[in-house]
Formats: structure tokens, C-alpha cells, sequence
């Protein structure tokens, strides 16, 4: 399955910092996924040392994650770490496998405040269960934040067309980019989440989609991800925030090792 170009063109890439998503080899995002502040920021040296594409925070496991001025702080933090490495803020609810357990409107004003603090480049915003998901990423994107549309299914894998409805209902909002992430019970299902993401990019797509077949299942769908069109993967630095993560410095080798086959065809 090799993503054919005639879609390609529609697509717009984005830029973050001196990352652009959308373009070349996908991007490798590292989630820090620490409980305590002293724990994130001791990982994310070890992150940055690996020098990855783009940093998550999933601020949903920070042991404060509901106090602005403690997630101010970490911000403050990971900013002065990463240096010119993009930072996306995540704050993955339990609906969608994460940890934090909070209302619409609070899962929505800490996301503004964390664009508000000027400290993070992206943010993920799980736009079909939020009601004021356009309002959110409108007041991310006065804070010149871009925003990651992202939907997870940690049950199931949906059949290929709910997952073509998924993404271009997303597409609907004016989020930059578009990440669907399920999760498999056989490699009928990753085959399944690999064509829909390959349909979408090549005759729907506007910008940049990230697409995850979660789980050991899942693998394939990180390495074989420009084969597709998935524009970013995420793999793991000491502990995984989901579900079938590989090491960033295995990840990257692949990625490189696949890119290469893909020019020699």
C-alpha cells in the first residue's frame, strides 16, 4: 500500500518552528508522561538529548494538571529544556484513554490557558466530544497555537468509512492538522485503519493527517506511515503514553530505512 500522489497536492503542509508537518519523512513526536513536575523535567533532558521532531506533554498525568499556575510552571520548564523543539500540550481525557477526569468547560479553559501562556507551539483538542471545540481552537489560534483535531478509540477499530466520517467531520473545524488513533484486535483492523487514513489523504484531505493503529497489532502503522500518507508517529523516550509506542531512536531508524524504499521504487 503506497500512498499515491495524486491528493498530495491539496494538502497543505504546517510549519512549527523549524518543523514542517506534511512534508518528507513523518515527524516523530515523544510524549513526557510523568506524574510530578521533577519527573517531567528530568525527562524531558532525556527527551530533548534524542532531539525528536516534536515533544507532547500529556498534562493529563501531571499530578496538578487541573492548577494553571502549576502547569504554568512546567511549561515555563520545558520551554527553557526544548529549546526550538515544538511543544504540543495535551490533556487526553478518560473518554479517550487518558487520565484527566474533568468537565467540558474545564477541559476547555486549560487548554486557552495553556495557549494563553505563549510557552507551548501546538494543541491537541478532541474536537467530537467537545461541543465548543470550534471556540477552543479559534482561542488557540489567536495565540498563534496550532491545533491538533485528534479522536481516539482505545475499544475498537471502526469500520473504514466511520473512520473517513471521523476525519472529515473533524475536517469541518479549522484545527491545522488531523490525528485519529484506534485500536486494533487483528491485522485486518491496521489494514483497515491504514486505507481509510491512505483514502483521506489522497481525495479528501486539506492538511496534514496523523493516523495510529494502536497496540503491538498497531506497529506496522508507525513504521509504514509515509506509505499511507500519515504525516507524524509517535514513539517513546522511557515510558509509552499509548498502547505499542517504539523507542524514538528504533522509530526513527525505521522510518529512514522505509523512506528509502520508498524513493527506490
Amino acid at each position: 500500500m503506497i500512498c499515491s500522489g495524486k491528493g498530495r497536492e491539496r494538502v497543505k503542509t504546517v510549519k512549527v518552528r523549524n518543523v514542517i508537518i506534511g512534508e518528507g519523512i513523518p515527524k516523530i513526536c515523544v510524549p513526557i508522561f510523568e506524574r510530578t513536575e521533577e519527573e517531567i523535567l528530568s525527562e524531558a533532558k532525556h527527551v530533548a538529548s534524542l532531539e525528536p521532531d516534536v515533544v507532547e506533554f500529556r498534562a493529563d498525568r501531571f499530578e496538578n494538571y487541573c492548577e494553571h499556575d502549576s502547569i504554568r510552571n512546567v511549561l515555563a520548564g520545558l520551554r527553557d529544556i526544548l529549546g526550538e523543539i515544538p511543544l504540543l500540550f495535551t490533556l487526553r481525557t478518560k473518554d479517550e484513554g487518558g487520565e484527566a477526569e474533568v468537565g467540558r468547560t474545564v477541559y476547555a479553559d486549560l487548554i486557552v490557558k495553556a495557549c494563553e501562556s505563549g510557552l507551548v507551539d501546538m494543541a491537541d483538542v478532541e474536537v467530537l466530544r467537545q461541543d465548543d471545540a470550534e471556540t477552543i481552537i479559534e482561542a488557540a489560534h489567536s495565540f498563534g497555537v496550532i491545533v491538533v483535531a485528534s479522536h481516539h478509540d482505545f475499544e475498537k477499530t471502526p469500520t473504514k468509512d466511520e473512520i473517513l466520517k471521523d476525519l472529515k467531520e473533524m475536517q469541518k473545524t479549522s484545527a491545522d492538522v488531523l490525528k485519529i488513533a484506534v485500536m486494533p484486535q487483528g491485522i485486518g483492523d491496521v489494514k483497515v485503519l491504514m486505507e481509510a487514513a491512505e483514502e483521506m489523504v489522497n481525495e479528501h484531505a486539506d492538511r496534514p493527517v496523523i493516523a495510529i493503529s494502536m497496540s503491538e497489532k498497531g506497529t506496522v502503522s508507525r513504521i509504514a506511515a509515509e506509505a499511507f500518507g500519515s504525516a507524524m508517529t509517535f514513539g517513546t523516550a522511557s515510558k509509552a503514553s499509548a498502547p505499542g509506542q517504539i523507542g524514538v531512536e528504533e522509530l526513527r531508524e525505521s522510518l529512514e530505512d522505509f523512506h528509502e524504499t520508498m524513493e527506490a521504487e
